[in-house]
């Protein structure tokens, strides 16, 4: 098994765990560039693919004030990450994987 690689990302730390997944930005060759985002995992039942949102503010000019929006994205879960259903993850803009999924998760985001 090769080492894990560092990607780039500040605060994200390599797994301990190693796997043999090509799509895995550690042990794999999936390049990590573009957006990070911060959120909550809230679908894992697919195999290595979640379903990871975000709530955001947004303000809305005509009645001035702000108001709570969410997005959605699907993400890739490498195996080598102990991550499930509910908790905190970071996540990071790769390729496409599949037709929609652009997007993999890097670890876990300490509470």
């Amino acid at each position: 098994m090769s080492q894990a690689k560092n990607v780039g990302i500040v605060g994200v730390k390599a797994p301990e765990k190693a796997c043999n997944d090509k799509n895995c930005p550690f042990h794999g060759n999936l390049r990590v560039r573009g957006m990070i985002f911060e959120g909550k995992l809230i679908k894992f039942r697919a195999n290595k693919t979640g379903v990871f949102e975000r709530v955001y503010l947004y303000y809305n000019s005509k009645y001035k004030r702000y108001e709570r929006r969410r997005s959605r994205i699907r993400v890739h879960i490498p195996p080598c990450l102990d991550v499930k259903e509910g908790d905190n993850v970071i996540i990071g803009e790769c390729r496409p994987i599949a037709k929609s999924v652009s997007f993999v998760v890097l670890g876990k985001v300490s509470s």
